[in-house]
Parts: structure tokens; sequence; C-alpha cells
């Protein structure tokens, strides 16, 4: 299985070529499109969004991922190995997140050039490089026959939210197409913090308590819940908390809550 993320939309056809590179060269694959929706150049949500996704597929799958303002510059093509799974993709931080923490990940730089294409562009890395590649791996070719192990790659630096005496500052890392607004919040950031005592403040709106589901309030009603990343997020019921509070990716937010101490 290969699924397969970018910020090339569905109307250039660019997803299509790509897809038929990867059938080309691994005929029996199963391609899932995770998301072609990133907005152009920003790696950070494609971060976030495969971040999200690698968990949810079988091991063994090759997750092929495409968010590449650097294309044709000195950023390598590398291949980031688990025991679950294989990320391909530009060393750009795009792969960083999904496995951030795990010590069993080993990296290879892409770099056996004989498997890429002798007319291949500077332009369109994910048709040329990095579309061969991971076809190659998911069809059983062992990482280290397409490419150098190396140390590292280059990660992703997520804002981290500041504690000031009994204030949560924090900020929206990511609003997806509901107009949901996600935050850089995760339980650890609150493990001292009382649910029922917390209120969450954006643009001079505030918000009391950490609701259970969308649901849970009137229609229309803004809402803070954990999202499905584990992520404190803001929301309006059936509405675009985006739209609704005039808010955008940036923008910061405060949690305040009652010490347990006080």
């Amino acid at each position: 299985m290969i699924t397969f993320l970018s910020d090339f939309g569905d109307r250039d056809g660019f997803v299509g070529i790509v897809k038929g590179v990867l059938l080309t060269r691994c005929p029996e694959a199963r391609i899932v499109d995770l998301s072609h929706d990133i907005p152009p150049q920003d790696v950070t949500c494609g971060a976030l969004v495969l971040a999200s996704g690698v968990g949810h597929f079988p091991p063994g799958t090759v997750h092929l991922a495409v968010v590449d303002p650097g294309v044709g510059g000195e950023r390598r093509p590398i291949a980031v190995v688990t025991p679950d799974f294989v990320l391909v993709g530009p060393d750009n931080g795009l792969l960083s997140l999904a496995v951030h923490g795990r010590a069993d990940r080993r990296v290879y730089h892409l770099d056996r050039t004989e498997h890429v294409p002798p007319a291949a562009g500077r332009t369109f890395h994910a048709r040329d490089v990095f579309g061969p590649f991971a076809a190659m791996i998911a069809s059983g070719t062992p990482p280290d026959r397409v490419g150098t192990e190396v140390d590292a790659l280059e990660t992703l630096s997520l804002p981290v939210p500041r504690r000031v005496e009994h204030v949560l500052e924090a900020q929206i890392i990511y609003v997806d197409r509901f107009g949901n607004l996600v935050s850089n919040v995760e339980p650890t950031h609150l493990a001292d913090f009382r649910g029922q005592d917390l209120s969450v403040s954006i643009r001079g709106v505030q918000i009391a308590g950490i609701s259970t589901h969308y649901a849970a309030v009137r229609e229309g009603r803004p809402l803070v819940l954990w999202n499905s990343w584990g992520r404190l997020e803001i929301a309006v019921r059936n509405d675009s908390a985006a739209r609704h509070l005039r808010a955008r990716m940036g923008d910061r937010i405060t949690v305040a809550v009652r010490d347990r101490r006080a």
C-alpha cells in the first residue's frame, strides 16, 4: 500500500501523473490519497496531516509525501524507515512530525541516481524522484539498495505553549476545511489543570470548559474539545470557527485555569 500526500490540488493533473509512475513501477500497489489540499508550500500543514494519518494504515505502508518549496535545490530526497511504515519525501521537515520521538527510525538519503529517469527534471521531483523510489520500496527493494543511511533528518519546530502562572499561552497551528481551529496544546500541557475550571480565550471571546463532542452545545455556539489528533481545538457547532471568530493560523489563544494547589 502507498499513501500519497501533496499540495498539488486536483486541477493540473500532477496527482494523476505521479500515480501513473507509481503503478508503472509497482503495478500491484494500492494507492490511497491522504490529502492533496495542503496549502501550497505549507510544509507545517503537510507535516501535521501526515503525522495524523500514518498510524491508521497497515504495517509496511509506504507514505509518499511531497510539499516541496525547495524542489530542485539543495534539500535531500529521503526515506525514513520504521518497523511500522516508510516515509518518502523531501528532507525539509515534512516527514519529521510523523516520526517525532521514535528512536527506531532510520534515515536514508535517496542518492542512487541510476534509479532516476535519465531525463528527470528539476521541477517535478514527485514524478521523477520521490515517486520512483517510493514505488521501488513498496515493491520490496530494501532502502539500502536505493539510498545511503544518514544520521539525521531536518525537523520542524512547532511552537510550544508557554505557562505564565495559571495561564497557558498558545496558538492556532492548523485550520481544517470545516473552519475548526487546531491549537498546539496537548493533554500533557494541561496535566496539572482541572478541566472544569478551564476557559479558552481567542480574539476577545472566552469559552468555558472542555466539551466532549461537537453537539455538546447549541448550534452556532463556540466550544473547545480534544480533537482526533489529540490537540485542543476550538470549533463552532455546525459553523466555521475561523469565520465566526475571524481567526486564522498563528492567532494567539490563552488557556486560563485555577491551579490545583490554589
